[in-house]
């Protein structure tokens, strides 16, 4: 019985060891989480600031550099509000791109360098094309116009024309298209006279170059003027200088009867079409989100032309000739320049 008695008591030891061990480590357990608990409820308020902060960048408004948010194809470059800010944002984007690029980046977002800071969000391609043609929302080929020589569109929805020769592409651009309240005439037209600088008739103060008319009665024509990231006009149709000139050059002018009471052919043919989104978000700031939101399909353009295409080839077969006619007369009017006149011989 004695013996019996001692294992008992100690089994009794052993178990009641076991159990403070365990007790222990089940405190310190506790303890050193309570003491986590308590560092980190101590830490002072702007080190948990700075925590914030370090995982979600905020950029101080005393420091904003120029701000590039990459997207792909299109990056936005954000400009801040106040004036000097922006001036020096412009410093340095003025290092980083050319004219060229600077030019290029404007236009894409119908400004020019007059307006640049009518902006506060540019959109810039990852890739710089001075000449725009790799950012065309215009289709490269409309089969439907393969036998028009020269057709000039220009598009409300997305403040841009194009230029199109037997339905190939050869140059597109910004404009500045007839405000809310003057919108300018949609529908099929023609180009009628045009002059280097012309005076507008709303102020005599407003100069416009390189005028091309398309609505004589209305006054109505495209020229170089300011273009400030929207529809701004007085129903005109505005363009940078460098496409004002190009397309002074380009287009062919009306051929009026003697004493010009009368067209006697038409000019090249002309197309404004569709409606802008008025109030809502600018349709260039769309190329963010998507690269290819203000293409203009095929499909579309050639729905649109169809009507106005064996008119626009009537004109122009018109007016070939009637400038050949006039071509003609001239030449037999004219004594031949070549020949030399006959000299008296002395002897």
């Amino acid at each position: 019985m004695k013996n019996i008695s001692v294992k008992k008591s100690f089994l009794y030891a052993c178990f009641c060891a076991v159990f403070l061990v365990s007790c222990k480590k089940e405190i310190e357990k506790i303890s050193d989480t309570f003491k986590d608990t308590v560092s980190s409820s101590e830490v002072p308020e702007v080190e948990k600031d700075s925590i914030k902060k370090d995982s979600v960048p905020v950029v101080k408004k005393e420091s904003v550099p120029p701000v590039m948010q990459e997207n792909g194809f299109y990056n936005a470059f954000v400009l801040p509000k106040d004036k000097k800010m922006r001036d020096s944002i412009y410093s340095e984007f003025s290092k980083k791109y050319s004219v060229e690029e600077r030019t290029a980046i404007l236009a894409l977002n119908r400004l020019d360098s007059k307006s640049k800071w009518n902006s506060d969000t540019l959109v810039v391609p990852a890739k710089i094309d001075t000449t725009l043609m790799a950012y065309s929302p215009f289709p490269m080929q409309l089969d439907i116009l393969s036998g028009v020589k020269k057709f000039v569109i220009f598009s409300y929805p997305i403040q841009a024309f194009a230029v199109y020769s037997n339905g190939s592409l050869v140059k597109w651009g910004p404009t500045s298209m007839g405000k809310k309240a003057a919108q300018t005439t949609r529908g099929l037209t023609f180009a009628n006279w045009k002059k280097k600088l012309a005076i507008s008739t709303v102020s005599s103060e407003w100069k416009l170059p390189y005028n091309f008319n398309i609505h004589n009665i209305g006054g109505i024509g495209w020229h170089e003027y300011t273009l400030p990231g929207y529809p701004a006009s007085h129903s005109c149709l505005r363009l940078l200088r460098k496409d004002a000139q190009w397309l002074y050059s380009y287009a062919d002018t009306w051929i009026l009867n003697p004493g010009g009471a009368t067209t006697k052919a038409r000019g090249t043919a002309v197309m404004v079409f569709g409606d802008y989104k008025w109030g809502g978000r600018k349709p260039w700031r769309n190329l963010l989100d998507d690269p290819n939101a203000n293409n203009i399909s095929v499909e579309e353009l050639t729905k649109l032309l169809e009507p106005d295409v064996p008119k626009m080839l009537k004109e122009q077969s018109n007016r070939e000739k009637v400038a050949d006619s006039i071509k003609a007369a001239k030449a037999s009017a004219t004594p031949i320049q070549n020949e030399k006149p006959i000299e008296p011989v002395s002897n």
